[in-house]
């Protein structure tokens, strides 16, 4: 049985079968639950074939056959569960946070297996909370959420000025700008902000989100979409960036 809150998001798919991001079951047991044929360590390092896997070891695991990063075979099944639950206010921020911390402690161990597999990530965001903002939980929820859909998430921080921004685009070639903002007073900075990254000419997309920011008002500012949570934040930038495609 899947509770599908904390911990166990990640550990159980939603057939009850453990998960690929679970610990030891996760060698011996395929998605469905039952025993994979190619069980233990040979699960690992070599495909349906019984070929060696070019992405061997745990990254075989998290590696698609055309050599992009799949971090939906484990974590992002666990965390799209947790999305799901906390946008219909079934489970809240302690439980996403619990969630967002056992993601992290896999992702810390994968991450140096995807860097010398020179293998890609679905995409760069960089994301910040505008300049006289010092709010960061909501930031925070929303890059876990995105690393654990398996994008490169570059956290430009709090009290972030428009040419920060900036900055990231030329430093780091997003795809994607985030902006937060939690106080209405700080609403200004974020249409300044998107008003100058659309004035640069850049080819990036720009999501805006915080408590008093609205749908209507992202559509004001020129924003190219609006994100309430870190779920819809994921879905937002998977149909923009398909869009973009």
């Amino acid at each position: 049985h899947n509770t599908a809150i904390g911990v166990n998001a990640l550990q159980n798919n939603l057939g009850g079968g453990a998960n690929l991001a679970s610990g030891g079951a996760a060698l011996a047991s395929n998605i469905t639950g039952n025993n994979n044929t190619a069980a233990g360590d040979s699960a690992l390092n070599s495909n349906t074939n019984g070929n060696f896997n070019t992405a061997a070891g745990y990254a075989a695991l998290f590696f698609n056959t055309s050599g992009n990063y799949n971090i939906g075979l484990g974590f992002e099944a666990g965390m799209n569960v947790i999305g799901a639950l906390f946008k219909n206010n079934e489970v809240y921020v302690p439980e996403v946070l619990m969630a967002a911390r056992a993601m992290h402690t896999g992702l810390a161990a994968i991450k140096p297996l995807i860097a010398s597999a020179g293998l890609k990530e679905k995409a760069v965001i960089a994301i910040g909370t505008v300049k006289g903002d010092l709010h960061d939980i909501g930031k925070n929820l929303v890059i876990m959420m995105l690393e654990g859909a398996g994008y490169k998430v570059i956290d430009l921080g709090v009290d972030v000025p428009t040419e920060k921004f900036l900055q990231a685009i030329e430093e780091h070639h997003p795809q994607v700008i985030g902006i937060s903002a939690l106080l209405t007073t700080t609403m200004t900075q974020m249409k300044d902000a998107v008003g100058k990254l659309k004035a640069n000419g850049a080819n990036i997309k720009i999501i805006v989100g915080g408590a008093p920011v609205t749908p209507k008002f992202a559509s004001e500012i020129g924003a190219d979409g609006y994100a309430a949570d870190g779920a819809s934040a994921v879905e937002t930038v998977e149909n923009l960036l398909a869009a973009k495609a």
